[in-house]
């Protein structure tokens, strides 16, 4: 059976001439290209080595005798009740127990006897949501008839989906599936016959022991490894203890590889460390149950990515949402910070996942001062040199497009044009991989490496950013370098952008005028409103406290834009400053944001 089906897309890949991708109707002055990335020649082997091993795997386990190798002895019991500290919302369990699923944007209907395992999902993102059982947690707060319509949709997955699929049975999907079933399954036992609860150990005994099992590759392995951990957990009996042995000794190596010193995702997603925090959270809440003491590894994992989190997570209470991660929310962030009893520390100069955070008593700025991650830890990766996210108060003003993984059909918004950074021309520092080759590898972002350096000091009452790039010298011989200056006293941010030309290069680009946009992206309902001076901006956030944007670059614009939110596109608006650089002399736009009511504002 096709765990997919149809596949309904509402959004056409390439954009009508002017319009946003992701948004129909929304014009834009800039053209923001498509995916439409050379292979180098350093990828080939490995995209060859990927079709060789895929096709193995697929022919491998497709066998019709390949589920007898994940059968274990039988289990009679569930041993532990893990704790899955996501905040989880009643609403979407009580539509599933009506016969309706809400997911990624779309429904379905479905309602008993009927399952939705035999009929096509609206969207692939969707269907990712669906067979990574995302439903079950909502679902197991209705109580016992939530827990008994849970029982039937398992073992109803369980009858369809026995035999692996590359889709049903992947190794994200998967991981995502054993932990939501391993975290509710005691309880699904509870109201189960015997007969169904030894069904249900059987279903997930065997997805634990799969998540042992290849493919899967370094990127994810922790997140498979905790999954597989937990199950072992719930898995009374010699079954688990097996499981549970197996994950946890190959776990450390995987922590290590995913897991900096400082606290920060190989990923460079803010929200992907996140995740990871909240399932290693589990992991140890289900060893403690068992009266085992989670292995070191986790531990300090566990310490990093909670240090890390706490830089990461801005005054409005979500988190950086940069390199592909998303917002996240205060109550999940919470969640993952409930056991954190440190101290609040001094934040102004550190730096986590490439990502530096400056302060004042009113503003909060976050700045990306490294390159993206590279090779198979950049599937989420974004094309944002330097880009740039600030909150006023508690108001987020400048953010970016706020492209995650969920909004896969938008890859174009991972290009510097959705980010709070300048671009020249319509080129890119990097592009994610496209066609029958992301298919295969994943939409990993390919381009020449990015190489950053970042300065910052401290004052009596003032701190100074200053980071420069050399994305745009081999296109146009020309770095470009932002100042940040934050004075404390005032709240007020002065920067300045330079583009000069790189040491060496001034005689091998020839001199031409080329096109930079400055963009500040605005999160979606801050109103923006152009001062009559054509060079000052107000700006209003969620508070309704004003903040002025001055400039004094030569075009100044309010333009439409688009915000990715849980996937779903939102319209929002862009500053857009635009001029020309020379390629062989130096060029400086400079801009600053202060509050309203000074005294000195614009008409």
């Amino acid at each position: 059976m096709n765990p997919l089906g149809r596949f309904f897309r509402t959004e056409a890949d390439t954009p009508p001439p002017g319009e946003i991708p992701g948004l129909r109707g929304a014009p834009m002055r800039t053209p923001v290209r498509t995916t439409g990335a050379a292979t180098g020649p350093g990828l080939w082997p490995a995209v060859v080595g990927r079709m060789l091993t895929r096709q193995l795997w697929i022919e491998l386990y497709g066998l019709p005798g390949y589920s007898l190798t994940l059968k274990g002895a039988p289990v009679q019991a569930f041993a532990a009740t893990p704790r899955d500290f996501r905040p989880a919302e009643p609403a979407p369990g009580k539509a599933v127990v009506d016969g309706r699923f809400i997911l990624a944007g779309a429904s379905l209907e479905a309602a008993a006897p009927e399952d939705p395992w035999n009929r096509p999902s609206p969207s692939r993102a969707f269907a990712t949501e669906l067979h990574a059982f995302a439903w079950l947690p909502s679902l197991m707060l209705q109580g016992e008839r939530g827990a008994r319509e849970a029982v039937r949709l398992t073992l109803a997955w369980g009858a369809a989906f026995a035999r692996w699929s590359p889709f049903a049975w992947g190794p994200e999907v998967l991981a995502r599936r054993t932990l939501n079933l391993s975290c509710g399954a005691r309880r699904m036992g509870q109201v189960a016959t015997e007969a169904e609860r030894l069904r249900l150990a059987d279903i997930l005994g065997r997805q634990g022991r799969q998540l042992l099992r290849p493919p899967g590759g370094i990127a994810g392995a922790a997140e498979r490894l905790t999954a597989a951990a937990v199950a072992g957990c719930v898995l009374a009996g010699k079954p688990g203890v097996s499981l549970r042995r197996a994950a946890l000794r190959r776990l450390p190596g995987a922590l290590e590889r995913t897991v900096g010193a400082d606290g920060g995702h190989a990923s460079r997603s803010p929200e992907a460390g996140l995740e990871l925090l909240l399932d290693l959270l589990t992991l140890d809440d289900a060893l403690s149950q068992l009266s085992e003491v989670s292995p070191e590894a986790v531990r300090g994992a566990i310490q990093r990515l909670t240090a890390a989190l706490r830089l990461l997570t801005l005054p409005d209470g979500r988190l950086v949402t940069m390199q592909g991660g998303g917002p996240s929310t205060p109550a999940r962030i919470a969640a993952a910070r409930a056991h954190d009893e440190a101290p609040a520390a001094d934040l102004h100069s550190r730096v986590v996942a490439g990502i530096a955070r400056i302060r004042s008593p009113l503003l909060t700025v976050a700045a990306d001062v490294a390159g993206p991650a590279r090779g198979i830890w950049s599937g989420a990766a974004c094309a944002q040199p330097m880009a740039l996210e600030i909150v006023c108060g508690k108001d987020r003003l400048v953010t970016g497009c706020g492209w995650t993984p969920r909004a896969g059909d938008r890859q174009g918004l991972r290009l510097p044009p959705g980010h709070s950074t300048l671009t020249l021309g319509e080129g890119s520092t990097g592009e994610p991989l496209g066609g029958w080759k992301a298919e295969l590898m994943g939409h990993r972002l390919i381009g020449r490496p990015l190489h950053v350096d970042v300065q910052q000091r401290d004052g009596e009452g003032a701190v100074w950013l200053e980071v420069e790039h050399d994305g745009w010298v081999h296109d146009y011989g020309l770095l470009h370098q932002r100042r940040l200056y934050l004075d404390q006293r005032l709240d007020e941010l002065r920067a300045e952008e330079r583009l000069h030309p790189a040491p060496g290069h001034k005689d091998v680009i020839r001199a031409i005028a080329a096109p930079y946009a400055v963009r500040f992206q605005l999160e979606p309902g801050v109103q923006a409103s152009l001062a009559r001076d054509r060079r000052s901006i107000l700006l209003r956030g969620h508070s309704g406290r004003g903040w002025w944007f001055r400039t004094d670059g030569p075009d100044v614009a309010i333009e439409p834009s688009v915000h990715i939110d849980e996937g779903l596109t939102r319209r929002s608006l862009q500053i857009v400053v635009r001029g020309s650089a020379r390629t062989d002399s130096e060029t400086k736009i400079r801009w600053k944001l202060s509050p309203a009511g000074s005294g000195a504002d614009p008409t």
